[in-house]
């Protein structure tokens, strides 16, 4: 699998004795992201087997408690564990700020170097990337500045195909690399060996986008346009459409709406309000516009 995702939390508001606020963790291409990280986000790391040493990378939507007020506790975890990798921590202005003094007030010190990366731009942009994974933000509309991040591997190297290439006793393994990075051979004769006969296309890359808190916004879809996966924030049911208005999230149907216009392939809802006792009505309102929806529960892996 090149892309497996577990969700930590995912419920609004204040956590609860079944209920986690959000956070999740993705793998992709051997790289490892913490997204959001809400009240009892390491509990719930420790509870699922989510390695505390693989995570250098941390990405905070916006600034309301249920998305980050876990992130200080995991910070000073870090420190107790003598961690010495330096992280880099992504989210809105003032993030920075906040914990440094949370660190400072509690003479939390550390070996480690926190690198802030602090965002403002209300237009999508690249905020990291290194030679198998791409993040670039998603601009969305809350009380309060917030972006959704969309994660992309890169283009893989072709795939061998092995009963060709030992066709020619020649080619030794120390020439594979060359043949997946697409280079032809040639051999002592002269004779040029095509790549396309020595190899297989590799698979296509896989792209998750996350949608934290936002009221329904259409101008995201091309950003997010065909991505494998897509988590849509869903705090109401239509029948509360009026609230979501008012303070600025979706319902489910206006999830599953983003989904249909972006042609993804699949749907996560979750973000559930306390409101609702029966997750089960998230997924049926969606569902009558989208097909492929998966309901957010703590616990959940979706791999691809």
């Amino acid at each position: 699998m090149s892309l497996v995702l577990t969700i930590l939390g995912c419920h609004s508001a204040t956590p609860r004795v079944n209920a986690h606020p959000t956070s999740q963790y993705l793998e992709i291409n051997n790289r490892h992201f913490l997204i959001d990280c809400g009240e009892g986000t390491q509990r719930q790391m420790r509870k699922h087997k989510v390695g505390f040493s693989k995570i250098n990378h941390i990405f905070i939507s916006h600034l309301h408690g249920d998305h980050f007020f876990g992130l200080i506790g995991l910070i000073s975890t870090f420190g107790i564990l003598n961690r010495e990798k330096e992280l880099h921590i992504y989210g809105p202005k003032g993030l920075r700020e906040v914990t440094r003094l949370q660190l400072k007030v509690s003479k939390s010190y550390s070996k480690f170097d926190i690198i802030y990366h602090e965002l403002t731009s209300k237009e999508s942009e690249l905020i990291f990337e290194d030679d198998k994974v791409s993040v670039t933000t998603i601009p969305l509309n809350h009380r309060v500045y917030t972006n959704g991040f969309l994660f992309r591997e890169k283009e893989k190297l072709k795939k061998l195909n092995i009963e060709n290439v030992q066709q020619y006793p020649e080619i030794e393994t120390c020439d594979y690399h060359h043949i997946k990075a697409g280079k032809d051979i040639t051999l002592e004769s002269g004779e040029v060996i095509k790549n396309e006969e020595l190899t297989l296309a590799p698979s296509k890359p896989k792209s998750y986008a996350f949608c934290s808190d936002t009221s329904y916004k259409e101008d995201i879809v091309p950003i997010i346009k065909e991505v494998d996966l897509l988590y849509h924030e869903a705090t109401f049911l239509s029948d509360r459409e009026d609230l979501a208005k008012k303070t600025k999230h979706s319902t489910a149907k206006q999830a599953a709406l983003i989904a249909s216009q972006a042609a993804v392939k699949q749907l996560i809802i979750g973000h559930y309000s306390s409101r609702y006792t029966n997750i089960d009505l998230f997924k049926k309102e969606a569902s009558e516009i989208f097909s492929n929806v998966i309901l957010a529960e703590e616990g959940k892996k979706v791999s691809l």
